[in-house]
């Protein structure tokens, strides 16, 4: 059974989830703020965390970042606003997926389980993608540029990824949704530019490894090594 921990001061939204996700299998655990989740995720293994932004003691984000200093644990963030600027920085922090209030539980759920269900898929053939200047470690989940590691989010690392299991193929916005999202994405194919404006800025020199292909998507175009 799936452990999963929901973190929200609403204990009305903290009873939604939990029926539906005690529903499908999962063992739920709660928490009421910040510092309670990130406690309770020095003592359990969880396979995923709900963070709401708004929350006493420490916000979601500040909750986010100290989770994952002490696991990689997918995280979705929920939150009554719906900017973009709050959910690019929360991607940035790490995060796998945003929902904005008010949301509906089946949506919630089903993005949860595409974040799990991608962070424990074991089934790639090769260990090291290796291009010129590029490395990418698949178990260890760590990018090097010309041998230094550089830090990714985990949808950046898992667009590079896609990116370098489909080298040399024209990708559109909407297939990179599809299958880097994992579910068919309500929004709009900014969410895509703006990742990848963010991964070419991580590459450095080699961000023109990723190619833009006018009025359909993207490429991934590496010098081999």
């Amino acid at each position: 059974m799936k452990r999963i921990l929901i973190a929200d001061d609403e204990e009305k939204i903290r009873e939604v989830i939990k029926e539906y996700a005690t529903f499908e299998g999962y063992e739920v655990f709660e928490a009421e703020n910040g510092m309670d989740a990130v406690n309770m995720c020095k003592e359990h293994d969880f396979d995923a965390v709900i963070l709401d932004v708004m929350m006493p003691k420490l916000d979601g984000f500040l909750a986010c970042k100290e989770i994952k200093k002490i696991k990689n644990i997918p995280i979705l963030m929920l939150s009554a606003r719906g900017e973009e600027y709050d959910k690019l920085f929360g991607f940035e922090i790490g995060i796998d997926d945003y929902v904005v209030k008010p949301f509906s539980p089946k949506e919630v759920m089903a993005r949860l389980n595409v974040i799990i269900s991608r962070n424990t898929k074991t089934d790639d053939k090769k260990d090291v993608l290796k291009f010129s200047g590029l490395t990418i470690d698949i178990p260890a989940r760590n990018v090097f540029v010309d041998g230094e590691k550089i830090d990714l989010t985990p949808k950046e690392y898992d667009l590079l990824f896609y990116f370098a299991k489909n080298k040399n193929i024209a990708l559109s916005r909407e297939k990179l949704l599809c299958d880097v999202w994992g579910y068919d994405f309500y929004g709009d194919d900014r969410t895509v530019d703006t990742h990848i404006k963010m991964l070419r800025s991580r590459l450095g020199k080699y961000r023109d490894y990723i190619v833009t292909l006018r009025s359909l998507g993207y490429k991934f175009e590496p010098q081999e090594g």
